[in-house]
């Protein structure tokens, strides 16, 4: 069984047991999340789509970590002018393993 879920703006597809990295969910390691935005959910031949989610289906998951991403250097310049700006970010990520889809 699979689904696809919408967490921070963004679609993934899960199993149970996978472990997913997402935006930042708020929680401590340990916590169990909920996921109420589920645009679909698929069993072998059985698929259900949502308009735009399904209803009744959840999908649960419980948080293994508070991470960041790798560093993402951000450089602006305007040719001829003498200026450039340096700037960094990281984004903020939560890993969680899949436990449970229901319908």
């Amino acid at each position: 069984m699979y689904a696809v879920i919408k967490t921070g703006g963004k679609q993934q597809r899960v199993s149970e047991g996978d472990v997913v990295v997402v935006e930042k969910i708020a929680g401590e390691k340990g916590d169990a999340v909920v996921f109420d935005q589920v645009l679909m959910v698929g069993k072998d031949d059985d698929i259900r789509i949502g308009r735009p989610i399904v209803a009744g289906a959840k999908v649960t998951g419980e948080i293994l970590s508070q991470t960041k991403a790798a560093k993402l250097v951000v450089f602006k310049t305007k040719k001829r002018k003498g200026y450039h700006k340096k700037n960094g970010h990281r984004q903020q990520l939560t890993s969680m393993k899949i436990r449970e889809i229901s319908l």
